[in-house]
């Protein structure tokens, strides 16, 4: 059986780990962190949301190519949720279709799916920094010093640019200058300069809103803090408004303009303030919204209300970002993501040119990429097998 070098041990490169594994393969994960799946951990921390079920999954993923629809397509929320079960892990199924396991946590699965892959003879290799190659062989940096490993196929599990801390750099990209997509981050907040006015509502969330950005409207909550915006309704927009579409705030989703317009006509002595209050049930957070961004009042509020824009100084820091776009461009890889230039070599993850929003989309294109790809290495093996090499 061919021996399988796996560098990178985050979800996606456990998983072509696993299915090489199962085949009989001698896989070598090498990862340059110090235990495996770090930001998966750290995901973890507030909830393990591996996919989410509904219409829409694939749409989700916005325009990616047929290699792509074809590893989400055989591996989807199905296929993960009976992954997590045959892992031991009962999961369960939010109201928004979000599928969490029942414990809530990361490292429960993480050291079951780590008991099988040992259970399967896969060897891993901690503190080993891949570094470059020398003809065939792959070179790493390790506690022992330098090492070299030669392998038959190679599956590259690299991870983004984001969360350098847990081990996605994005320095690998060095090596492949001419195949790069830009990184940029994906999923993340973005920078407001505050007035003083603002300190108070530090920590505060701002529910039952709309936030517009171009095509895309949610309805998700976010958070004011002191570097900006933040939090699960600003990332559902967020790849828009990188991109340049306004970012607008509907405070009173649930009003037309005219009835605005009807109940302000009707205010009388009483203040504005009062009316916002008391009429529309604003609470103080989003009156602070209205007149951070808002003043000097027009002479039509409501329309006002309704298309607040919010004035803002970009994305937070790359390395702040949940996940990033670009990385290896996918027109460098066939459509069993192997590299045009390097046969035998895979690409699997985050280190590819795709980004996907919050709410279980990323971790399942990580899964699905890395089975897609040790599929197609044992095709790609058993095909050296048959050439006698």
């Amino acid at each position: 059986m061919a021996k399988a070098l796996v560098i990178g041990a985050g979800p996606a490169g456990l998983m072509a780990a696993d299915v090489l594994s199962a085949d009989g393969h001698s896989v070598l994960i090498a990862d340059a962190m110090p235990s495996p799946a770090r930001k998966f951990l750290m995901a973890g921390k507030s909830g393990l949301n591996l996919t989410k079920v509904g219409a829409g999954f694939l749409e989700a993923y916005g325009d990616i190519p047929a290699s792509m629809v074809a590893a989400l397509s055989a591996f989807g929320p199905d296929q993960v949720i009976e992954w997590a079960n045959g892992l031991g892990q009962e999961v369960f199924i939010g109201s928004t279709g979000r599928v969490f396991p029942v414990v809530m946590k990361a490292s429960p699965l993480l050291r079951a799916w780590l008991k099988r892959l040992d259970a399967q003879q896969v060897k891993l290799q901690t503190r080993w920094r891949w570094t470059g190659w020398d003809g065939d062989d792959w070179l790493f940096e390790t506690p022992d010093g330098s090492q070299s490993v030669s392998a038959d196929i190679v599956i590259l599990a690299l991870g983004g640019a984001s969360w350098a801390r847990l081990g996605s750099d994005g320095l690998w990209a060095e090596q492949f200058p001419d195949n790069i997509a830009p990184f940029k981050p994906a999923n993340m907040g973005f920078i407001v300069s505050w007035s003083d006015h603002m300190t108070a509502h530090f920590g505060a969330p701002v529910k039952g809103c709309t936030l517009i950005a171009g095509d895309h409207r949610t309805s998700g909550e976010f958070v004011i803090s002191s570097r900006g915006i933040e939090g699960g309704g600003i990332y559902t927009i967020s790849a828009a408004v990188r991109d340049g579409a306004p970012l607008i705030i509907d405070l009173l989703p649930s009003l037309t303009v005219e009835d605005i317009r009807q109940k302000l006509s009707r205010k009388g002595k009483e203040s504005l303030s009062n009316v916002l209050r008391k009429t529309f049930r604003l609470d103080p957070v989003k009156i602070a919204l209205l007149n951070e961004f808002g003043r000097p009042f027009p002479d039509d509020l409501a329309t006002l209300i309704k298309n607040l824009p919010i004035r803002h100084d970009g994305p937070r820091p790359m390395d702040e970002a949940i996940s990033v776009a670009g990385g290896l461009r996918f027109d460098a890889l066939d459509n069993g993501l192997m590299m045009r230039d390097r046969a035998g070599v895979f690409c699997v993850g985050e280190m590819l040119d795709w980004e996907a929003p919050t709410g279980g989309y990323l971790i399942t294109g990580c899964l699905a990429t890395g089975r897609h790809a040790a599929l197609a290495a044992i095709d790609y093996a058993a095909q050296l097998d048959v050439g006698g090499h």
